[in-house]
């Protein structure tokens, strides 16, 4: 049987900081082992890996309450709802893009302005951000 963790033991193992534990313990993700008498928490190799998939679902941009709906899915068979939740994701993460690449545009149309611009009188940047004030 594996030796189980402390807190400090478990946020090592999950490569995250004892007060991430507590709060993921606050908000619910991660249940709070009961405290045996006279003795400190012990958290096992399953709390690592529900760590490590609350981690890992934020890397890909997933929020805190949506982890948790992932969380509850995880224990049943229901890749229906937890493709919506992906998909949710991709649709979000493609307005971001499409915000982004428009930004970019932007500023690099700013950027050809400086470039063009013959004089250190005004700068085409400065312009453009007093303009849209």
């Amino acid at each position: 049987m594996p030796t189980p963790f402390t807190i400090g033991g478990l946020a090592k193992a999950a490569a995250v900081n004892v007060e991430t534990v507590r709060y993921y313990q606050r908000r619910g993700l991660l249940p709070e082992p009961t405290r045996p008498l006279g003795a400190i928490r012990r958290y096992d190799a399953a709390d690592v890996d529900r760590l490590r998939f609350i981690r890992r679902a934020q890397a890909v941009g997933f929020t805190l309450t949506e982890i948790t709906t992932l969380l509850n899915l995880r224990s049943r068979v229901c890749c229906s709802k937890t493709r919506a939740l992906a998909a949710a994701k991709v649709s979000l993460i493609d307005e971001r893009l499409n915000e982004l690449q428009q930004l970019r545009s932007e500023l690099a149309h700013w950027i050809a302005d400086c470039d063009a611009n013959a004089t250190d009188a005004s700068c085409p940047v400065i312009e453009h951000l007093d303009a849209h004030a």
